[in-house]
């Protein structure tokens, strides 16, 4: 009785073997670049979104404070994020107001640099319920502004706003109660960090 025929799987190439390997790790390279390019780009990405939709409440930058201020008022809380790739401690050093509608407010934020050099950071920022964005006004602010600290440096920033009083008026925002403003820093290595200096008596002043 003659024997069946063995069945031999061929074994793989090692060349092809090595050249797969090389093309999962060619590719793994490309996708880690790319997410690294996008954190950089993300705050350039993200300030030419909002100047073209008014996303995030960029067209509510005004120049003069409101002349009207009702008996009503509203809580408005404030967070602080920090992106990675950025050795900053960022908090806001107010986290709660309860102004008059209309009553114009300046809170502040504070950061600093835990790194051994000097960095440049930038921030975005958002504004919820996502309604009240067009009625949150920011008379200063330090978004979308580049911010060098020295190594140990600690900086306060503040933001002066107003709640215009026109969000009563609207049937999707008058039951608002509270308003929450957000923001996020992140790396921006575009440029020389002493570039972004703007020094007086040896603080950093960030641009408005």
């Amino acid at each position: 009785m003659a024997e069946a025929p063995m069945n031999h799987t061929p074994k793989m190439p090692e060349r092809s073997a090595t050249r797969r390997d090389f093309g999962v790790a060619a590719a793994c390279v490309v996708f880690v670049g790319a997410m690294v390019g996008m954190s950089f780009a993300a705050v350039p990405l993200y300030q030419m979104f909002c100047k073209v939709t008014g996303y995030g409440g960029t067209t509510q930058r005004v120049e003069q404070m409101s002349d009207v201020v009702l008996d009503k008022t509203i809580n408005v809380t404030f967070d602080a994020n920090v992106s990675s790739g950025l050795n900053w401690d960022f908090k806001p050093v107010d986290t709660k107001v309860t102004p008059k509608i209309g009553e114009t407010v300046e809170i502040r934020y504070v950061a600093t640099n835990n790194s051994s050099t000097p960095v440049t950071g930038e921030a975005v920022f958002n504004v919820s319920p996502g309604e009240a964005g067009a009625y949150f006004n920011k008379v200063q602010c330090f978004c979308f502004t580049k911010t060098t600290l020295q190594p140990g440096e600690t900086l306060e920033m503040p933001v002066v706003f107003f709640v215009d009083p026109a969000i009563v008026d609207a049937e999707e925002t008058k039951d608002i109660g509270t308003i929450t403003l957000s923001y996020t820093f992140y790396p921006r290595e575009d440029e020389k960090p002493v570039a972004a200096l703007n020094v007086d008596k040896g603080k950093i002043q960030p641009k408005l």
